[in-house]
């Protein structure tokens, strides 16, 4: 047995598999249902109701989608070139940190200009530390899944130390997290007493900005061309390496813009456990929207849909939370493997 390349997949092909991937998650997780004791059909009927069953619940799904779709961007933007960037993780932590440094009065930013401020701050941060891998990996050809997802530990470790040291809250009654940010460093609410900020219009305004980037624009275009083929791309000119480094730029600062909208936006301050893995699951959101910017809109409002339904699902139905991570990796490993069959065929020797 062995692969064979298709040179141009009809639509069939590309959305069967797929679809294929989904059914077969959703089957896998109602066996484990059954296997909890629980009805599958209701399982998912409260998993359904709790992330889109009323208005709260609909706002808390946008709210737990907003740094998914930046996490989302930002392993799509890469993974399109080929740069395989795992460290969202330490991306968003770095927009975080950068967003509490400059937001809690460190300098006297005028009101107006605080805002668009810390959000430039903030992708600087997360493209700074993604351009240390990129350039290990085009200088000296370092593999960047390595280099990133050590990132993470690092990045991680070093917040901690310095929310238990300079950065610690003196009015956190012991507790390792900073300063609150100034009130007009705070995103308003689009809805009035809920939870739901301005940090998700950035969100979509990032997904279709990276849109407009990649099928639009000589960047995208380039981006494809190294991801789909090097050496083609370098004989057709194309500074790889270049575009490598534009590519982990923008990779970088969208996942900073997570830690920058769940600081500003939501939390008001930095802890540890600002992110339960938002980087991580980033990927699953990016494969499960296939790569597309306006896909990852809707796989992270999925992924979100589960997450917050899963929490109502378990008090409701006395079944493990730990279902919608299952699902989610289900779905991880059955995508990528449709993803693989609408690109190739099984053929025998």
């Amino acid at each position: 047995m062995r692969l064979e390349p298709i040179d141009k997949p009809s639509l069939a092909r590309s959305l069967l598999p797929p679809i294929t991937a989904l059914g077969a998650t959703v089957a896998i997780a109602s066996f484990l249902a059954m296997l909890a004791g629980a009805n599958p059909f209701s399982v998912f009927g409260l998993i359904l109701n709790g992330a889109f069953g009323s208005k709260f619940a609909i706002l808390e799904t946008l709210n737990r989608a907003t740094p998914l779709i930046f996490t989302g961007l930002a392993v799509a933007v890469a993974f399109r070139a080929k740069f395989w960037n795992i460290g969202a993780e330490a991306q968003l932590y770095a927009g975080a940190l950068l967003t509490v440094l400059l937001g809690t009065g460190l300098l006297p930013w005028p009101s107006i200009a605080i805002l668009p401020t810390l959000a430039l701050f903030s992708i600087l941060a997360g493209a700074i530390l993604l351009l240390v891998p990129a350039l290990l990996k085009t200088r000296f050809g370092v593999d960047e899944v390595v280099t990133t997802l050590l990132f993470n530990f690092i990045f991680l470790l070093f917040v901690s130390m310095l929310l238990e040291g300079p950065l610690k809250d003196p009015m956190g009654m012991g507790w390792p997290k900073s300063a609150r940010l100034l009130p007009e460093a705070r995103l308003p609410r689009l809805v009035d007493g809920l939870r739901l900020h301005w940090g998700f219009g950035l969100a979509i305004f990032s997904a279709i900005s990276v849109w407009v980037v990649q099928s639009r624009m000589t960047l995208g275009y380039e981006m494809r061309a190294v991801g789909l083929n090097r050496q083609a791309a370098a004989f057709a000119g194309i500074p790889v390496n270049l575009v490598l480094v534009k590519t982990a730029l923008l990779s970088g600062g969208l996942a900073a813009l997570a830690g920058f909208s769940e600081v500003a936006g939501l939390k008001g301050s930095l802890t540890l456990d600002l992110s339960p893995g938002f980087g991580y699951t980033g990927i699953i959101v990016a494969m499960l929207a296939l790569l597309h910017p306006l896909g990852v809109i809707f796989a992270a409002l999925f992924v979100a849909g589960i997450f917050v339904g899963a929490d109502s699902m378990s008090r409701a139905a006395d079944v493990p939370t730990y279902l919608a991570d299952i699902m989610l990796a289900t779905a991880l490993l059955l995508m990528v493997l449709a993803i693989m069959l609408t690109r190739f065929r099984i053929v025998r020797n």
